[in-house]
């Protein structure tokens, strides 16, 4: 039984403002138009016939993404652990094991990051055929990916002996190099970039991490075993999982354990780490540049241009990466892309929303998307999915008038529950219950005007909500 574990708890700021906090890479449709990059790490495992369904880790807060994601095409998980903080890929690996565990002792268990791109697929299947045969050997194994040219952005294994099945021991790992470094290792060989994709027996895992990194183990086992069922999730134990040391699998086993195989790969990797990275992934004209969205270009040449909603215009400019959304632009010089990240903690450190939301945010039920908004009012559209509906709740310091646009919306109104047809309005005043629900087979729309003192999103008291939330 060989069960993949998709690793789906990163915010990928290094990518903003496309990645946010609350929606970040590995939801967004990057690489394909037609997929997120998690909905095409699971669904290159369908060619894949040894393995089961997989188990998922993500953050709490991305729980209804994630599911609505894998329902959209047609790939259940096994099981959705909840995070109720990040704590590094040591402990979410950990979780997942408990829970195969519980499906089969022998389980087998194959870690992949959800937000990466492989464009190889037979040689990738032919990469976890090497692993199962090591990994049966209560192996942990690694797959390392043939540097194609020096790389600062990665960390790199070296290899040392032959122990067959295309698969080496390890002879240490190595943190990011510099420029000269990382061309001497690509000159000298037996040195790979290091994927964080891994392979090995849930029960080899455990016990390693049980015997290099006890209070990792420890605390996994008690947020595991504290769990509750919510829904269609597994929801760790809040507090023991807290208290669990943060640490990378890397640095908690690998280094570690005398049990570790590099098995180089070629399998047309890419970790869509940054956005140069992301370039590399897209097509490009004559003169070295990408365009996606409604971009014009004069004069301009090895950019990566992408743009969200209005026309992107770029006139003279060299190596540069320019990426408008609705809310924010990036422009940023190609060698520079990786301190975006800087940009994300300022703008976290001033408490701006950009580094947290994009204007449109999605919910359970569907989606809101600010249009305007004063010191008094805003002005929201809203989608709510065919038989969805909101909480049963009330606001203390603003009043909503809806407008239908689109379908036929079912309002409940303290005492009233009545129906709103397109072209019809509503009136919620303030302190009173209420609900929005779409009874029809259609999408409903509307324009949700607010008014009053206060209209931020934790002024709401829920008294039911069918998704199970209290806040």
């Amino acid at each position: 039984m060989i069960i993949p574990v998709i690793l789906s708890g990163g915010t990928g700021s290094r990518l903003w403002p496309l990645s946010r906090e609350l929606y970040p890479k590995q939801l967004l449709n990057l690489v394909n138009p037609d997929a997120s990059l998690l909905q095409e790490t699971v669904n290159r495992l369908i060619g894949f016939k040894e393995v089961e369904a997989p188990i998922v880790v993500c953050n709490e807060e991305h729980r209804f993404m994630v599911a609505e994601q894998l329902r959209q095409i047609a790939q259940p998980a096994e099981s959705i652990i909840l995070e109720p903080v990040g704590r590094n890929t040591a402990p979410a690996i950990a979780v997942a094991a408990l829970k195969a565990m519980k499906l089969s002792s022998e389980a087998m268990l194959l870690v992949l990051p959800a937000d990466h791109a492989i464009r190889k697929l037979e040689a990738f299947y032919k990469a976890i055929l090497y692993g199962q045969q090591h990994a049966q050997q209560d192996r942990l194994v690694t797959f390392g990916i043939v540097p194609d040219h020096p790389e600062t952005g990665y960390g790199y294994i070296k290899a040392s002996e032959s122990l067959g099945f295309s698969g080496y021991k390890i002879d240490c790992f190595v943190e990011k190099p510099d420029q000269a470094m990382a061309a001497g290792y690509v000159a000298e060989g037996g040195y790979f970039w290091n994927s964080g994709m891994f392979m090995f027996k849930a029960a080899t895992y455990l016990a390693e991490l049980q015997a290099y990194a006890v209070d990792i183990f420890n605390a996994a086992k008690q947020a595991f075993d504290e769990a509750k069922t919510d829904l269609d999730f597994l929801r760790l134990d809040k507090a023991s999982f807290t208290a669990c040391p943060e640490d990378s699998i890397d640095y908690a086993v690998m280094e570690k354990t005398d049990k570790g195989v590099v098995i180089p790969t070629d399998i047309g990797w890419n970790d869509v780490g940054s956005w140069r990275a992301l370039a590399e992934l897209h097509a490009s004209d004559a003169r070295g540049n990408s365009q996606l969205g409604d971009v014009i270009l004069r004069d301009t040449e090895n950019c990566y241009l992408r743009s969200e909603k209005r026309l992107l215009a770029a006139v003279g400019v060299k190596n540069l990466v320019v990426v408008e959304t609705d809310d924010a632009v990036l422009v940023a010089h190609k060698d520079k892309v990786q301190d975006v990240k800087k940009i994300v903690e300022e703008l976290k450190s001033h408490q701006r929303s950009e580094y947290m939301l994009h204007k449109k945010v999605y919910r359970p039920w569907g989606s809101y998307e600010g249009i305007d908004e004063a010191e008094r009012f805003q002005v929201k559209r809203i989608t709510v999915k065919p038989g969805a509906s909101l909480s049963l709740q009330m606001h203390h310091h603003r009043a909503e008038h809806w407008i239908v646009v689109k379908g036929t919306a079912r309002v409940t109104c303290g005492e009233k529950e009545y129906l709103v047809a397109e072209n019809e309005s509503t009136y919620i005043p303030l302190g009173e219950q209420h609900r929005l629900e779409n009874p029809g087979k259609i999408p409903l729309e509307l324009i949700e005007v607010q008014s009053g003192s206060y209209l931020g999103e934790d002024d709401i008291v829920r008294f039911d909500d069918v998704y199970g939330r209290t806040q």
